[in-house]
């Protein structure tokens, strides 16, 4: 288990400088390890948040031009590259060097298949730093300023030089621990209690699975896992579509919040999709709900007044008295 520090947002202040231009990476996740702290449970199977931690990762290195996992093929919310090692189980020096030989970017990001918290602006800040050094890697610092070697991006040139270095005269890396091969790596740190918290044990899933219920926490959760879910990749202002709920909600009925929502994003998909198509779909709706309950408020304060003034000009109109 990675120490955890329940202040901040999952991935908070982890992205790149404004400004700083994406780094082309490739990413390599491993998740074959066997678990024995959780009874040789399916660990990148087991759910947080109602998404499998794999699929956690996978969402967080989206950017990622092609991205390797190295297990045994299982379904995915993502496309994935599939790679093992040989032999399955011999450890994480020969599960990277398997992984690394289906990817061609200079820049890697790896990291472990246990990460609940992990999300796409600490991958980003890990592969801006590594573009702006000349470090073999960066790697993430947890709260108790430990190295995460599986949270880290590195140069694959490095990596292999360094995985040659390691096998030496045996030729292989069965059974050898990590530390072999980054001791010999010059390293960059970056502090991230949040994202390097790794799931170890069933205490570790069951303080991650907690912290996504929390207040602060739980809506941009469900959306992202709702996101994953329904295979959309967008961002969004959620804020503008809760206010637009909100709006719909009290100047028209409270049933019409959900249902507006869901036509302004049937309207932003006829419309081609995309953050902008969102956005004015619902600068319309939103408008049209606050015109509703100005007439609304408009008839509340006509309630009860007489039908003309009491100075108001007598009816000429024939017949009138």
């Amino acid at each position: 288990m990675t120490a955890y520090e329940p202040p901040g947002e999952p991935g908070a202040a982890t992205g790149p400088a404004p400004g700083t231009a994406p780094a082309v990476y490739d990413a390599v996740v491993l998740a074959g390890g066997a678990a024995r702290r959780l009874g040789g449970a399916d660990k990148p199977g087991l759910r947080v948040g109602g998404r499998a931690l794999l699929d956690r990762v996978l969402a967080a290195c989206a950017g990622a031009r092609t991205t390797v996992v190295v297990a045994e093929p299982r379904p995915t919310a993502r496309p994935v590259t599939w790679a093992r090692e040989e032999p399955p189980g011999g450890g994480p020096l020969a599960a990277l060097a398997a992984g690394l030989r289906r990817t061609t970017a200079e820049h890697v990001v790896v990291v472990s298949a246990d990460l609940p918290f992990l999300a796409g602006p600490a991958v980003e800040r890990l592969t801006a730093a590594l573009a702006a050094s000349d470090a073999d890697g960066v790697l993430l610092t947890d709260a108790d300023g430990r190295d995460q070697p599986l949270v880290a991006a590195y140069r694959a040139s490095a990596l292999r030089r360094g995985l040659t270095a390691v096998a030496g005269d045996r030729g292989e890396l069965t059974g050898l621990p990590l530390r072999r091969l980054t001791a010999g790596l010059r390293l960059t740190r970056v502090p991230d209690a949040v994202a390097s918290f790794d799931c170890d044990t069933w205490d570790d899933i069951a303080t991650a699975r907690a912290r996504i219920r929390e207040h602060g926490h739980v809506l941009d959760e469900w959306i992202s896992a709702v996101k994953d879910e329904l295979g959309i990749d967008l961002d969004v202002d959620t804020r503008a579509l809760l206010d637009l709920a909100r709006d719909a909600a009290h100047g028209v009925a409270r049933p019409a919040a959900p249902l507006t929502t869901f036509l302004v994003g049937y309207a932003a998909a006829r419309a081609g999709g995309g953050p902008e198509a969102v956005a004015e779909a619902a600068r319309k709706a939103a408008a049209l709900a606050q015109r509703w309950a100005e007439e609304a408020a408009g008839a509340d304060s006509a309630k009860g007044k007489p039908d003309a003034a009491p100075d108001a000009t007598p009816d000429t109109r024939p017949g009138a008295r």
